[in-house]
């Protein structure tokens, strides 16, 4: 049994987005060892449209891909969802200077032997902070109580 399977919560769904096949099986495969929900997309454009078509927890995209590319692919996506964690995969994010400041991305890796321990540390991050970001702030908890009492 699955971490997920054994957790009264359902397991996050995340779309994985990259045109190179191998990759993307890899990645699912690991993700999914570790109890979440994949979807995959062969390209920008299916996964646009898949991520119009459902609803995730978090995206994961690769940044060199034909037709639209990693950058493309998140900044439509910030469009309908500004608050989606996502992840963007590179293996020019060094030589390009890629970083969470200029893509759009909370976080870039770089692909290398070290990716998949990155990418499995970033989305528990990434998803345990969308979690705990619903709760409202302790600071509007007093300020709360002091508006009933005004009323």
């Amino acid at each position: 049994m699955n971490r997920a399977q054994s957790s009264p919560n359902p397991p996050a769904h995340i779309l994985l987005i990259d045109d190179n096949r191998m990759g993307l099986a890899a990645r699912k495969a690991v993700l999914e060892e570790l109890g979440y929900r994949i979807s995959t997309a062969g390209s920008g454009a299916e996964g646009l449209k898949r991520f119009a078509e459902t609803e995730y927890a978090l995206v994961i995209t690769d940044y060199r891909m034909p037709r639209m590319n990693g950058l493309e692919v998140i900044r439509r996506i910030r469009e309908r969802a500004p608050g989606i964690p996502i992840i963007l995969l590179s293996g020019f994010a060094d030589t390009l200077g890629l970083d969470a400041s200029n893509t759009g991305a909370d976080v870039v890796i770089q692909k290398s032997a070290t990716e998949v321990t990155q990418m499995i540390r970033a989305v528990r991050k990434l998803l345990r902070l969308k979690k705990t970001s619903r709760k409202p702030p302790r600071s509007d908890a007093p300020a709360a109580r002091a508006k009933r009492r005004i009323r």
